[in-house]
């Protein structure tokens, strides 16, 4: 934990939240279409699906709605003053990784991943996916990289 906290950087699943809100959103007009043709019972017609049928796509969209939730609420990666932290998207708060700043000798952001050098020849390091990211989110995150690499290679 750190104890400024207002000196980091969230980054959370914003596109995988948005796209598992859609799916949800798209699974409940499903149900409610289906729900609309079973109640034709009730005026005299006989309906082509059960009363229960909508719940088929009804209990998925709960699902992915909760999906969206959890990827929006929990973070993907932290820049603090400390170094990077990277939340898995199972059990973020268990399995998290840290990698301080002194263990990073280059940092670049390539074709939508994050690759954190750990020598300056390149050799060792981790290779981050950005594509649960927000498109202007990843723009912040690579001037938040980049201003801290400059920052580090000012300061010696």
């Amino acid at each position: 934990m750190v104890a400024q906290p207002e000196k980091e950087l969230r980054f959370t699943r914003s596109t995988q939240a948005r796209q598992f809100a859609v799916l949800g959103a798209i699974l409940i007009g499903i149900a409610v279409t289906l729900f609309a043709t079973a109640i034709l019972v009730f005026f005299g017609y006989e309906p082509p699906v059960a009363l229960w049928s909508p719940l088929i796509p009804l209990l998925p969209a709960i699902a992915l709605f909760c999906l969206s939730f959890h990827c929006a609420k929990h973070a993907y990666l932290i820049l603090s003053p400390i170094g990077v932290e990277i939340f898995p998207f199972f059990k973020p708060s268990e399995n998290f990784r840290m990698i301080p700043w002194p263990e990073i000798a280059f940092a670049e952001i390539k074709d939508n991943t994050l690759i954190l050098h750990r020598d300056t020849g390149k050799t060792s390091g981790v290779i981050i996916s950005l594509s649960p990211l927000d498109p202007a989110r990843r723009q912040l995150l690579k001037k938040a990289i980049d201003g801290r690499m400059a920052e580090r290679e000012k300061n010696g």
